[in-house]
């Protein structure tokens, strides 16, 4: 470790600048949170940060205070890159430094010892800055923001007041420089070791957006290439070539900041059809390397072709698995389990209900993408469960077919014993008319059991009805209920027109059997049939007591429970009969006049 180099280094050293002092009582204090420093435990990496962080400030500045032609400058910059290695938040502490790793490390430990010049210093604190930079927000605690622009700070005058005049050969301004690396950033140095500072939390210390430390060093790098550029082209000094560089930089910041999200002349704006750079970089990140909107579309076109839920996922599944950044993916539901590709380390786990994805990415993934992974994982889930609720409701919809039908089959299956017991009775009469009743309504309940054992062997919504003619529809009903004490009413002429019997004769029969079932009760009431041809309507009357009002709301529309069998069979009755184009209503509820009514919907 590098302390020992430190301590004999200070030793050497100490007396001679105000450097050096203030460079001693840094390291007694580094020295006396050594262990907590170097220990690399959950909380004792983090409190070190800071300490390691300024050790590193202190090794660059020995070493670039001796230059880069003197041994101790290598020296020190390898101790400085050795705490960097331990400092830096873009790989983990916790995990093994990889053959890949190692070799890129030695490689640059190597490259810095025998290559070393001020062209690789100034690119160095480039990268450091930019590094450095881009965590300054990262953090909640204002001290420790205040110590990282500090840094920043720092990092920025040593490049700009030391490092490139030695780049540049600039007398001048290499002599200010010294002064201040002499004086005023020691100083500096120390105002930071004195700075209060709290322990940051995990996330803070691994905080690092690639997005704006790229950004960074492409500003300064910048910097230093332009004022290279305008003392070699305009034939300026190094300090009137920087104050040029950094007014252009300037004047572009501000413009791009104008364009970034424009807040003049928005009509102008819009005429010319610009919002802004930031639409259009933010379309550029939903991206994620395909169109993102052609992905969408490509989603929701699986979305209706594919028949069930389990092949609109395995089709959604192969989609996501065509995105360049993942390498393989699996997934888990209820129904199944399945996987794609090849693992990788850099796992993404999301679940959305019940569908549980893992994607395995190809590099680490960045925060824009895993935004749009969840995203992605969210739609997919989305059309997946709406995949299963359209599964569903077609299993609701089929048992509710099988139940309709079942519903009307068992009420046609009442009327006709109905039916039978009437005709039993009849046919148990001495009157010679017995008879001739036998004969006419025999032929109708055989057409009618027929009509039910074809329901029986295709159990599905009867919306096709067979149609027969009014009027001989109507005689039939007369004379299927002849014998029962009901008054019909007809006009005289009626029109020839055509009725769904099934439907006509489900809800009549209805009708009819609950009125007869309530004279029972009340013996004194009459039922009247009347039917109306223009337009048509068939109503159904008695002069008995009124349905009582809680049963009213739901009647026609719902399943009602009563004593007298005013329930399922009228449910089902006006559902059949919305399906055909017509309306059963109750039309009076008074007492001495209950009506119901079928005619056709306006």
């Amino acid at each position: 470790m590098p302390m020992p180099v430190l301590a004999g280094f200070a030793a050497e050293c100490e007396g001679e600048t105000v450097f050096w002092q203030a460079c001693h009582g840094v390291l007694t204090k580094i020295r006396r949170i050594d262990d907590e420093m170097l220990t690399l435990g959950a909380g004792g990496a983090l409190h070190g940060t800071r300490w390691l962080l300024l050790t590193m400030l202190v090794l660059l500045h020995g070493a670039l205070l001796f230059g880069v032609e003197s041994p101790w400058a290598r020296s020190l910059l390898l101790a400085h890159m050795g705490l960097f290695l331990i400092w830096q938040p873009l790989w983990r502490g916790e995990r093994e430094v990889g053959p890949g790793a190692l070799a890129f490390i030695a490689l640059a430990a190597v490259g810095m010892a025998y290559w070393l010049n001020w062209w690789a210093v100034a690119f160095w604190l480039i990268g450091l800055f930019g590094l450095v930079g881009a965590r300054v927000f990262s953090f909640r605690d204002r001290w420790t923001r205040r110590l990282y622009l500090a840094v920043v700070a720092y990092l920025l005058a040593v490049l700009l007041l030391w490092v490139v005049p030695h780049l540049f050969a600039a007398k001048f301004t290499i002599e200010i420089g010294r002064a201040m690396m002499n004086f005023v950033l020691p100083l500096l140095l120390v105002a930071m070791a004195l700075l209060p500072g709290r322990k940051e939390q995990p996330e803070e210390a691994r905080a690092v957006d690639f997005i704006y430390s790229l950004l960074l060093f492409m500003l300064l790098a910048l910097v230093v290439l332009g004022s290279l550029a305008f003392m070699t082209l305009a034939k300026l000094d190094y300090p009137e070539a920087l104050l040029r560089t950094l007014f252009l930089i300037g004047l572009v910041l501000l413009a791009l900041g104008g364009l970034w999200n424009p807040r003049f002349s928005p009509s102008l704006m819009r005429r010319i059809g610009f919002g802004g750079l930031q639409a259009i970089f933010s379309r550029y990140l939903l991206s994620v390397g395909t169109p993102f909107e052609s992905w969408l579309r490509q989603l929701a076109e699986a979305a209706q072709r594919e028949p069930d839920a389990a092949s609109y996922l395995r089709r959604a599944v192969a989609l996501l698995g065509e995105l360049p950044w993942l390498s393989g993916l699996s997934w888990q539901t209820a129904d199944g389990a399945g996987q794609q590709g090849e693992f990788s380390r850099h796992d993404v786990r999301v679940q959305e209900s019940g569908l549980r994805l893992t994607l395995y990415a190809r590099h680490a993934p960045s925060p824009s993408i895993l935004l749009h992974v969840y995203l992605l994982a969210q739609l997919i889930g989305y059309f997946y469960q709406a995949k299963q609720r359209e599964q569903n409701l077609r299993d609701i919809t089929r048992l509710q077919a099988v139940y309709e039908t079942g519903s009307r089959l068992t009420h046609d299956l009442k009327n006709m014993l109905q039916s039978l017991h009437s005709l039993t009775a009849i046919a148990q009469s001495p009157e010679v008319r017995s008879q001739q009743l036998l004969q006419q309504q025999l032929p109708q309940l055989t057409h009618r059991i027929e009509q039910t054992l074809n329901k029986l062997r295709q159990p599905q919504m009867q919306n096709d009805s067979p149609q027969l003619a009014l009027n001989a529809w109507w005689d039939g009903l007369r004379q299927r209920n002849s014998h029962q004490p009901i008054e019909w009413h007809a006009p005289d002429s009626r029109p020839d027109s055509e009725i769904p019997a099934t439907l006509f004769d489900c809800v009549l029969d209805n009708l009819i059997d609950n009125a007869l079932k309530k004279r029972q009760l009340e013996p004194a009431i009459s039922i009247d049939v009347e039917l109306q041809a223009a337009p048509l309507r068939l109503t159904v009357c008695d002069s008995g007591s009124s349905i009582p009002e809680q049963l009213v709301a739901n009647l026609l529309h719902n399943v009602v429970v009563s004593e007298n069998g005013l329930g399922i069979g009228l449910y089902q009755a006006a559902r059949w009969a919305e399906q055909l184009g017509y309306r059963l209503t109750l039309v009076s509820n008074q007492p001495g006049r209950v009506c119901f009514e079928l005619c056709r919907s306006s």
